[in-house]
């Protein structure tokens, strides 16, 4: 079991919680956070970053301007000490109305916090560029509002919110799974695909899952070519930051 450090201290500023590594033949593009700083329009003194998953300790809740959790290999279902702990941190930092916003796992693990559940997916994995349809009440959602009934994501998952929290507003569906986002009170957000990748990610992600997928009966060559930009997807993090920014001066 990993030690925990000592807790950092960030105020006004974007925290990211990271919660794994990307694939080790897309380390060269750097780690999750960087990524989601591209995406978000954010720069690196505008963020804090803490790695759960090495044993760093979350920082008090308040000052924060808002939280965002990334992707991992891990999975909820395994509840690891560093998850759990994660899980408990969320729940609060909800509930103090901390904006946040979950991708991937961040997605599954902010479920689980808010007593939803996560499972393996009965359609199996889904990997690639897909499809996501808008359910009717998206049309009122700080975020999502602005998105066309149906847009592009970068997906690659195993899990998947199977139930999600009591309460939660459902946002999003791909033809595999239910629960592509979700809303939960007036700033907590999650979603499934993941908005910080660009295609080349997304494609290098389709080359490293390549064996399993083809054990699983898929090919991975027909899903790589078919890996394409998704600009409405991406956009997604830059209305989270400006949705926050907006709290904050109110």
């Amino acid at each position: 079991m990993n030690s925990v450090t000592s807790a950092p201290v960030f105020d006004k500023h974007f925290l990211i919680i990271e919660t794994g590594q990307p694939v080790k033949s897309m380390k060269r593009y750097g780690g999750f956070p960087h990524w989601i700083r591209v995406a978000a329009g954010l720069d690196a003194h505008e963020t804090g970053v803490v790695n759960v998953e090495a044993g760093e300790a979350l920082p008090q809740r308040a000052g924060l301007a808002g939280v965002i959790v990334t992707g991992s290999g891990a999975m909820v279902t395994d509840k690891a000490e560093w998850s759990e702990r994660s899980a408990d941190w969320l729940r609060n930092a909800v509930g103090d109305g901390v904006p946040v916003f979950g991708i991937c796992y961040g997605h599954q693990l902010l479920a689980h916090a808010l007593g939803g559940e996560v499972g393996y997916n009965p359609a199996g994995r889904e990997a690639g560029t897909v499809a996501i349809e808008l359910h009717p009440q998206a049309g009122d959602d700080p975020l999502f509002s602005a998105l066309p009934p149906r847009f592009l994501a970068h997906a690659t998952h195993l899990q998947t919110v199977s139930r999600p929290p009591q309460g939660a507003t459902v946002l999003a569906k791909s033809a595999q799974d239910a629960c592509h986002a979700f809303r939960y009170g007036e700033h907590a957000w999650g979603v499934q695909f993941h908005p910080e990748f660009a295609a080349h990610h997304m494609r290098g992600y389709v080359r490293a899952r390549a064996e399993a997928m083809r054990k699983e009966g898929r090919c991975p060559l027909a899903a790589a070519r078919e890996v394409t930009a998704a600009p409405q997807a991406r956009k997604l993090l830059r209305r989270f930051v400006r949705h926050a920014r907006r709290l904050q001066v109110r």
